[in-house]
C-alpha cells in the first residue's frame, strides 16, 4: 500500500472505487482526428512562435513543440478568450522538444509560445474546424472517462475546500503577527494547492498571482501571493537578498498581502464550483505529467520554498496529485496498455517509499536544506523514472 497521508489515500478509495466497479472494454478511437495522423510542428525562438499549420479539424490534436531557441520556453494552447488555458507543455529547454496532446472542439484558439517563460507570450490565433467526428473516445470507454471526469472534479472541489479554510487561518495569523502560528500553517495549508496546480493555471492569470516566485516576476509587476510572505516570515540574511538587508513588510503591507492571497485563493474556489466547471480526462492527463514536471524543475532544485526550505512538502503534494490523475484514469490505462499500468504503479511506489524515508505531510519532513547530495539525487532518479512512463498517459488516454 502506498505511504500516503490516510487523508489522500481516503479521498482516493472514494473516487476511484467507482471506476473499478465500471471496468469494461474500451474503444479511444476517434475516427476522423486529424491530430492523430501527425503532429503539427512547433518551433519556439526568442522572438517567433512558428507552427507548421494554424489549423486543424477537431478531434485529437498533437503538438510536437520544439525550443530552438537559448532559453527555457513554454508553448499554450488558450481558450477564445484568450485567458483560459486548455493545454499546455512547460519548461522546455534549449533544444529540447515535447509533445502536447489535446481533444479539441470545432472553435477559436490562440498558441502562444513564452521564451523565458516570462511576458504575455507570441501569440497567434488557432482555427479548429468541424470534422463531423465526435471529439473525444466513444462507446465503453467515453463513459469510464466521464466518470473519470466527475470524480476528479470532485477531488478538486474538495481540495480548494482545504486550500481556502488553511489558507484564511494562516493569513488571518500572518496579519496579526503571530509568525509562529502562520509558519507552522504555511506548507500544510499550500498541498492542497500544489495537488491541483494545473487546475488553477487553466484560469488564466490565477497562478502567478499566487504562486510566483521572487526570482520570476517581471520589472513593474506587483509580487502577490505565497512566496512573498514566505519571504518575510522566513527573512533572509542580506548575502541571500542580493547582498542588501531585508526589509520586513508593514503591518499595512502584511494586511494587504493576506487580503489578497485570501481573495485570489477564493476566485479559485468560485471558478471550481462553477456550474459549468469540467476537467477533461486529456486535460487530467496532461495535469498529472505536469505535477510531476513540476517536482523536477522546482522542488528537486530546492528553488520553489527558496526560504522556508518546506520543498517535501509540496514534493509529496505534487506526487499525491499526479497519483489522483493517473488513478482515475486507471481503468482505460489498464484496459489500453496494462504493462504501462503496471510500471507507472510501480514508479509511483518507489518514490512515494523514498519520500516516507523523510516524513510525511502528517509528521512533517526534513528541512530540504538538510538533504546530503545523495539523497537529492535519488530523489531526482524517481522523479525521472517515473516522468517517462508518466509522459505515455495522455496519448494512451486518447488514443493519440
Amino acid at each position: 500500500m502506498s505511504r500516503r497521508t490516510s487523508a489522500v489515500a481516503a479521498a482516493l478509495a472514494a473516487l476511484v472505487l467507482p471506476l473499478v466497479a465500471a471496468c469494461v472494454p474500451n474503444d479511444t478511437s476517434t475516427p476522423g482526428a486529424s491530430g492523430t495522423a501527425g503532429a503539427l510542428t512547433v518551433t519556439s525562438t526568442a522572438d517567433a512562435c512558428d507552427l507548421s499549420a494554424t489549423e486543424a479539424d477537431s478531434g485529437t490534436v498533437r503538438f510536437s513543440v520544439t525550443n530552438a531557441g537559448d532559453d527555457v520556453t513554454e508553448f499554450y494552447l488558450l481558450g477564445e478568450d484568450g485567458l483560459r488555458v486548455v493545454a499546455e507543455v512547460e519548461n522546455v529547454g534549449p533544444g529540447l522538444s515535447r509533445d502536447l496532446i489535446a481533444q479539441l472542439k470545432p472553435g477559436t484558439y490562440y498558441t502562444s509560445c513564452k521564451p523565458g517563460m516570462v511576458g504575455d507570450g507570441i501569440r497567434a490565433t488557432f482555427t479548429v474546424h468541424d470534422s463531423g467526428a465526435q471529439v473525444g473516445p466513444t462507446g465503453d470507454t467515453a463513459d469510464q472517462l466521464a466518470a473519470a471526469e466527475e470524480s476528479y472534479v470532485a477531488y478538486v472541489k474538495d481540495q480548494v475546500g482545504g486550500l481556502i479554510a488553511g489558507t484564511q487561518a494562516f493569513a488571518d495569523a500572518y496579519a496579526a503577527g503571530d509568525d509562529e502560528t502562520a509558519r507552522s500553517l504555511y506548507a500544510g495549508t499550500r498541498a492542497h494547492w500544489e495537488r491541483i496546480e494545473p487546475v488553477a493555471e487553466s484560469f488564466g492569470d490565477l497562478d502567478p498571482k499566487l504562486d510566483l516566485r521572487e526570482a520570476d516576476v517581471e520589472q513593474g509587476t506587483p509580487w502577490t501571493g505565497w512566496h512573498l510572505i514566505e519571504k518575510d516570515l522566513w527573512q533572509p540574511a542580506a548575502d541571500a537578498n542580493g547582498g542588501v538587508a531585508y526589509v520586513p513588510l508593514t503591518a499595512d503591507q502584511r494586511a494587504a498581502a493576506a487580503a489578497d492571497l485570501v481573495a485570489n485563493t477564493q476566485q479559485l474556489v468560485d471558478e471550481v464550483n462553477a456550474p459549468d466547471f469540467t476537467f477533461q480526462a486529456f486535460q487530467i492527463a496532461n495535469g498529472a505529467k505536469e505535477l510531476l514536471d513540476e517536482v523536477a524543475t522546482g522542488k528537486v532544485t530546492g528553488e520553489e520554498e527558496i526560504w522556508s526550505h518546506t520543498d517535501l512538502w509540496d514534493f509529496q503534494a505534487n506526487v499525491d496529485g499526479a497519483r489522483v490523475g493517473y488513478e482515475v484514469l486507471a481503468d482505460v490505462v489498464r484496459a489500453q496498455d496494462p504493462d504501462l499500468a503496471d510500471t507507472l504503479a510501480t514508479r509511483f511506489e518507489e518514490l512515494d517509499t523514498l519520500l516516507a524515508a523523510q516524513g510525511s505531510l502528517d509528521t512533517g519532513f526534513t528541512s530540504y536544506d538538510k538533504l546530503t547530495d545523495a539523497q537529492v539525487k535519488q530523489l531526482a532518479a524517481a522523479v525521472d523514472a517515473l516522468s517517462e512512463p508518466l509522459s505515455q498517459l495522455t496519448a494512451t488516454v486518447t488514443g493519440a
